[in-house]
């Protein structure tokens, strides 16, 4: 059998090892990343989370090499198993933006805490922590960040700061928000830095290079500097704690419980197929978050293949890998299925 199975569009499913996936799929818009938590959760994971940066360094490196400057990635992971990560994820690009916690309620301790042995407070919580690309730009200064880029090209042009109000048709707030370098600052929209660059070179003194140019060669337009970022599809109402009890309902997957895949005999899936399977919900937050349809989306341990499930059924494109064949069997019907209900629908 062929270790990689075009199933169907929109998806894409690897039975094996995901490192021999990564050069082959389409370079991704959100990764959302569900593997070693350090607690030998499955075959492969590892017993503790100092071990984790090893397990985790070479998918790292092959995100690093795939990514956009505006994909975003997704790190589930318990809290100690993430801190010991991040360090890997900043020296590769990742710039951290916030942490969502999973509250899973007092229910998924049902009273079985032994304070006296265990000598903490009972965990009910995992994290999925979101990230965005770092943006360095190159000038013949050496390479920058946003922040640093707008300031520094505005002042090449030998204009006062202030008239960065007169270029944006706005009272204060080119000045206040888009040049400064204190804590008010944030990333302009596309828009103004046209403005900018055109002002700039109306009334600048002529530097030879274009003014806020990323290839030296023309100002950037305002679509190629917003698709720098990555997308937020921003949920009035959500907020960085999602409560939510673990799988113990309908939704928690069995190893019988898809007529769909009829090769899931294997005995260790009889009851719930995967410890950890994410809500289907959750996954659907995420991707919807950081995603627009069309866009392209990596689940490279995929599990139960819920984030890609959830992705499908957003009217993306999934790229998901999984090495254990259970798995692989039941994220297979799960993805065909989610094909079957967006296509009816």
């Amino acid at each position: 059998m062929s270790p990689v199975v075009n199933l169907r569009e929109p998806f894409e499913l690897h039975r094996g090892n995901v490192m021999h996936a990564y050069a082959s799929w389409e370079r991704p818009d959100t990764i959302i990343s569900d593997g070693a938590y350090g607690v030998r959760g499955f075959h492969g994971d590892t017993v503790t989370a100092e071990e984790l940066v090893d397990w985790y360094r070479p998918h790292v490196k092959a995100w690093d090499e795939a990514a956009k400057p505006s994909t975003a990635l997704w790190f589930w992971n318990t809290e100690i198993g993430w801190a010991t990560v991040h360090p890997l994820l900043v020296a590769h690009g990742w710039e951290y933006v916030q942490t969502v916690t999973w509250d899973k309620g007092i229910s998924h301790v049902a009273g079985n805490v032994n304070g006296q042995t265990v000598r903490r407070l009972p965990v009910v919580s995992e994290v999925s922590v979101l990230y965005q690309r770092r943006l360095l730009i190159d000038t013949v200064d050496g390479a920058m960040p946003v922040k640093k880029w707008l300031r520094y090209e505005w002042q090449r042009a030998g204009l006062a700061l202030n008239r960065a109000n007169e270029a944006c048709g706005v009272k204060n707030a080119a000045t206040r928000k888009y040049l400064t370098q204190d804590w008010l600052w944030y990333f302009p929209p596309g828009n103004m830095v046209e403005k900018l660059a055109a002002y700039a070179h109306e009334h600048g003194i002529g530097a030879g290079r274009p003014y806020f140019s990323l290839d030296g060669e023309r100002s950037v337009r305002a679509d190629e500097w917003d698709a720098l970022r990555y997308t937020w599809n921003h949920a009035h109402g959500l907020t960085n704690v999602w409560q939510r009890a673990s799988l113990h309902d309908s939704e928690r997957f069995k190893g019988n419980l898809l007529r769909s895949a009829p090769r899931v005999h294997n005995p260790s899936v009889a009851s719930a197929s995967h410890l950890n399977q994410k809500p289907l919900e959750f996954m659907a937050r995420q991707v919807a978050a950081t995603t627009n349809p069309g866009d392209v989306v990596w689940e490279p341990f995929g599990g139960l293949a819920s984030a890609s499930v959830a992705a499908v059924g957003l009217g993306r494109r999934a790229y998901v890998a999984e090495l254990q064949e259970p798995f692989q069997d039941i994220a297979e019907a799960r993805l065909q299925q989610a094909v079957e209900i967006a296509a009816a629908s």
